[in-house]
């Protein structure tokens, strides 16, 4: 079903609208498909943000931003950049941390949304584990990303997709 909402051509950020900003660091590549097809079908713009270049279909409402290969400077660029009335994709505690302080709603891969409540609690989980590992008590943890983790996040990324869309039409 395709959406009435326009976009303003000369802008990367519509008027009255949102935009999708992608954390294309160490996004899977099947999460990266699911977003594409729904900012083609919505008209949204997706904004990817790395420190190399990624691969895009060839669209009008899909960009690439690439940053210094430096810390943080791909997360640096979403935090200016993105507004409180867009959506971010990112798996990185700390930058979602940074986003839900700004009132920027936040989802990660796995379909989980970041928000004032939960945000707290991961990031000092987080901490931990990295101290954990610093310390050499823990090895590098690798949690395994299929069918079970997309489904679950193209659950999650329509749900908030359609709730900014019906928010905007009020």
């Amino acid at each position: 079903m395709k959406s009435d909402l326009k976009v303003n051509k000369e802008s990367t950020q519509p008027n009255n609208l949102f935009t999708i900003w992608i954390d294309a660091d160490s996004c899977p590549v099947q999460v990266r498909e699911v977003i594409i097809r729904a900012s083609m079908r919505l008209d949204i713009p997706a904004i990817f943000v790395a420190n190399r270049s990624i691969s895009l279909p060839k669209n009008k409402l899909l960009s690439m931003i690439v940053s210094e290969a430096t810390p943080d400077a791909a997360d640096n660029i979403i935090v200016e950049k993105s507004m409180i009335r867009d959506i971010v994709i990112t798996r990185d505690i700390p930058l979602a941390n940074r986003l839900v302080e700004k009132k920027v709603r936040v989802i990660n891969d796995r379909g989980i949304v970041y928000d004032e409540e939960n945000i707290r609690q991961r990031l000092s989980i987080r901490n931990f584990n990295l101290e954990l590992f610093n310390m050499g008590l823990v090895g590098e943890k690798s949690s395994s990303f299929g069918k079970k983790e997309l489904q679950n996040f193209a659950n999650c990324f329509d749900r908030e997709l359609q709730k900014k869309i019906k928010n905007l039409r009020k």
